[in-house]
């Protein structure tokens, strides 16, 4: 199944770096929504031929006309093509710089992204401040505040500051979102492997910076948001 899985991705992924090639003249934020709403097609059918039938809820946790700061739990290669798209408007997403040197992939990883080098203060200076000018353009930003993807057999690792930081010196609010079943499709500790799953996105309440709390206290409150509602959902899907 980790062939087929790895045959669909790779040959529809060609088709989406093409699009991307040709409307790189196009400009914020109408070039990341473009994208975006190609990716659902394109996700959806990659998911709908992989045998993993989706569901989303909580979208109308957002909204219209306001921005957000997405934060999420991070177990698998498969959570930011199964996020990013259904996000409800344009938005990047923090990623891995190295990522972007992959042929052809890295065509696609860097129409939604804010590239940065973790091991390089200026570019994490720099991605900072990149993050701070999608929101104002009018884009939401995905951020795993995790940092990498959870190996560990607690429902979610320590949180990084940034999203946490982001939220509060911008006044935006968190959408706190959590995907289930990605760990078991594709492990982390796995180098080849994919079993067929239902996976399921949700959206949670957003919550607000309140005034004269710090970003580690925010930090905690979604951090405990999102372990509570991990842990809880997860029994209704054994």
């Amino acid at each position: 199944m980790a062939l087929w899985a790895l045959i669909v991705f790779g040959s529809t992924i060609c088709l989406v770096a093409l699009y991307c090639f040709l409307t790189s003249w196009q400009k914020e934020p109408g070039k990341t929504e473009s994208f975006r709403l190609l990716s659902i097609g394109w996700i959806r059918f990659f998911l709908f031929l992989s045998g993993c039938p989706f569901k989303i809820k909580g979208r109308e946790n957002f909204e219209k006309g306001k921005v957000y700061v997405v934060t999420c739990n991070h177990n698998s290669f498969l959570d930011v093509p199964v996020l990013t798209p259904f996000v409800p408007g344009p938005n990047k997403t923090i990623a891995k710089a190295e990522m972007s040197k992959i042929p052809i992939f890295g065509i696609v990883y860097k129409r939604g992204s804010i590239l940065v080098d973790r091991k390089n203060k200026e570019s994490r200076r720099q991605s900072f401040l990149q993050m701070i000018k999608v929101l104002e353009n009018g884009m939401h930003m995905c951020i795993y505040p995790e940092g990498t993807r959870n190996k560990t057999d607690q429902p979610l690792k320590e949180f990084h500051d940034g999203a946490f930081r982001l939220a509060v010196d911008t006044n935006k609010a968190v959408i706190p979102a959590v995907i289930f079943n990605t760990k078991k499709i594709m492990p982390p500790e796995e180098k080849f492997y994919f079993k067929p799953k239902k996976i399921e996105l949700h959206f949670l309440p957003p919550v607000f910076p309140e005034p004269g709390n710090s970003f580690e206290e925010l930090k905690s409150k979604v951090h405990q948001i999102m372990a509570d509602h991990y842990l809880n959902y997860s029994k209704k899907l054994k």
